[in-house]
């Protein structure tokens, strides 16, 4: 009989890292006209130092280059910066699809019919509840009304298959086949994303985070209606509630691809290993830099240990390992849990014996809505700023999220 060698598999490739990141995400600007509760980035005011189109031109030159397929553009809000659509039009015209989060905000009759007529675009629209009293507790007030505005023009102009883009959170569980009927009332399609304590999340985890019982209640209607729905990596935690042979896992990356598949470009150009690990641990070097980001890409230190052989501890001895990999690495960093450690969402109940120890749960990031580098208070998004927890402004970055912009 002959034997034949059989070369690495997918998963081998993607473990030990590719050329060029499937997934890039860049943020455009920290600005944002919202302040939503779990915001991963801890928008608010622009950074006057974020890039300017020229450089972010240089970027999208190196993507081409690089042979990146899209790029997923976030912020705070994109469409707020005044030469948003030159950027989007410039990276289509350089062979780099677009997929851009938004509000909607700026998403009238005209860009509608615009986004409709450009290739390679697709648009996904945030909502965190199939009701305004859901949605806006998180999100702030009108914001429901702001996206469903924005989806009825993208239907209106022909847009075909936009996404409307939902957190998962203790308060939506509930509504998924209303956020999914929502979703084919506007020929979109739902996708649902794991709330992570990042950025704003470190502090309303506690409070927004599914509950156990949610959890497998979210596991339980995608495995239902998994065909339908976009997911991405952000629910391979819950495979862990099939057999152990791996036959229950969801559709999906079931590893953690920071820094193999997955990174961030935040606005100053600084580059992170995942979208929910904004933190200096997870600086890999900045685009800035020389070489650019194809040599922080492909030779940065941080990205060449998260390529090498991982332990997951304990978390290799469990049965249900090769489903759910230990788990997400950010949800352990901002909860002060072990990187080799079980997920503090671990469906076998491991993360809740972890999170009972002692712990020091790390600072987040600078964050954006404020004027200096605070801590947020754990409680749930209120719905006017609070104007009493911070100092006066120190600078008209801070007085608006929209200094420094012209036009």
């Amino acid at each position: 009989m002959t034997t034949v060698a059989h070369g690495p598999t997918l998963l081998e490739h993607f473990e030990h890292g590719l050329d060029a990141p499937i997934c890039l995400t860049w943020e455009l600007t920290y600005a944002c006209n919202l302040t939503c509760a779990h915001c991963l980035s801890s928008s608010g005011r622009r950074d006057p130092r974020e890039l300017t189109t020229e450089q972010c031109e240089e970027v999208i030159d190196e993507l081409q280059r690089m042979q990146v397929f899209y790029v997923n553009i976030g912020g705070g809000e994109p469409t707020i910066r005044p030469d948003f659509w030159h950027l989007l039009r410039y990276a289509v015209d350089h062979q780099v699809g677009v997929k851009f989060s938004t509000n909607g905000v700026r998403i009238d009759r005209e860009k509608a019919e615009l986004l409709a007529s450009t290739d390679y675009v697709d648009v996904q629209v945030s909502l965190d509840g199939a009701t305004a009293e859901v949605n806006d507790r998180v999100r702030g007030p009108g914001s429901y009304a702001t996206a469903l505005r924005a989806l009825g023009h993208l239907r209106d102009a022909g847009f075909r298959d936009a996404k409307i883009s939902v957190v998962c959170t203790r308060e939506n569980v509930d509504q998924l086949d209303q956020l999914k009927a929502l979703a084919d009332e506007y020929g979109a399609t739902l996708r649902l994303t794991r709330l992570r304590p990042s950025g704003r999340g470190v502090d309303v985890w506690d409070d927004l985070h599914p509950r156990p019982e949610q959890q497998r209640t979210i596991y339980d209607w995608l495995v239902a209606h998994g065909e339908g729905v976009l997911t991405g990596d952000s629910f391979f935690h819950l495979s862990a509630f099939g057999p152990a042979d791996g036959s229950g896992a969801l559709p999906g990356l079931n590893l953690c691809g920071a820094g193999r598949v997955v990174c961030l470009i935040d606005p100053v150009g600084d580059v992170y290993a995942c979208p929910f690990a904004i933190h200096d641990s997870f600086l890999a070097g900045n685009v800035l830099d020389d070489g650019g980001f194809a040599k922080v890409w492909r030779e940065s230190a941080l990205f060449a240990e998260l390529r090498s052989p991982q332990t997951s501890g304990a978390c290799t001895s469990c049965q249900h390992f090769d489903s759910c990999r230990g788990g997400c690495m950010a949800a352990k960093f901002f909860t002060g849990l072990p990187l080799d450690g079980p997920d503090p969402e671990c469906v076998q109940g491991y993360g809740e014996s972890a999170l009972s120890t002692e712990r020091t749960v790390p600072l987040p990031s600078v964050d954006h809505s404020r004027p200096t580098a605070v801590r947020q208070q754990p409680v749930l998004l209120q719905l006017t700023r609070r104007t009493d927890l911070v100092a006066p402004p120190l600078s008209a970055c801070a007085e608006s999220p929209l200094a420094g912009f012209r036009g």
